[in-house]
């Protein structure tokens, strides 16, 4: 039977061992919304830049990039994403290091799969926030990925996404020009290609939904209600 609590959340694996996360995935993956598999901590950043997931669940020893390295890195991309560490009883001294990270939990294998699901289920109320109210009656579906206008669908762009994800992930401070060349484009356009583009975004959804902080950079304007 589903947990309803869980059926908006969007959950990360990123496990080397391909039995594992098969398993775990069969065991718990219809209680969400999706459950993706990332098989190391560079395929795992990858994925977590482009789905978007409520909560990543890692193994520590890993090829190519160790779950704690991925974990720093997701953590400078969206420092309140909880990440769960699965790790054998022999890496227990490297759990010192995950708690300056800021791991929000670790289960030592073998770990109990309805321990697991239990834990996902109590922080579950402050994951499944997929609905983002923003300023001028728009709201952002974070699930979906999809945008409203006093519930009126509003199409976006694949970039136009990206660059509304950014601003969510860095709602608390402003995003300037070289940050958004980088996330949206991945080279450096000209200053001009920017603003022609977050010109036509706020035309296209409103000028007051995205605040031009003159000299800095951009920041989401959020409902007040």
């Amino acid at each position: 039977m589903k947990n309803r609590s869980l059926k908006d959340i969007k959950v990360l694996f990123v496990e080397d061992e391909e039995n594992l996360a098969r398993l775990l995935k069969e065991a718990i993956g219809d209680n969400f919304h999706s459950f993706i598999l990332a098989t190391d901590g560079i395929n795992g950043i990858e994925l977590f830049k482009k789905t978007k997931p409520d909560i990543v669940i890692t193994d520590i020893m890993m090829p190519r990039l160790s779950g704690l390295d991925m974990a720093k890195e997701l953590k400078r991309i969206n420092p309140k994403i909880p990440i769960i560490i699965l790790s054998a009883f022999s890496e227990k001294e490297k759990l010192f290091s995950a708690i300056d990270i800021g791991i929000t939990k670790y289960f030592l294998k073998p770990f109990d799969i309805d321990e697991l699901l239990d834990y996902i289920s109590s922080i579950a109320p402050r994951l499944s926030t997929k609905l983002v109210n923003l300023n001028e009656g728009f709201v952002f579906n974070k699930t979906t990925n999809s945008l409203y206008k006093n519930e009126r669908f509003v199409p976006l762009s694949k970039n136009e996404t990206k660059f509304l994800w950014l601003l969510l992930d860095n709602q608390n401070r402003v995003v300037d020009d070289s940050i958004i060349k980088e996330e949206l484009w991945g080279e450096n356009v000209s200053d001009e290609r920017v603003r022609t583009f977050i010109r036509r975004f706020r035309a296209k959804t409103s000028k007051k939904l995205i605040k031009n902080v003159k000299g800095v950079g951009y920041q989401l304007s959020f409902s007040e209600n």
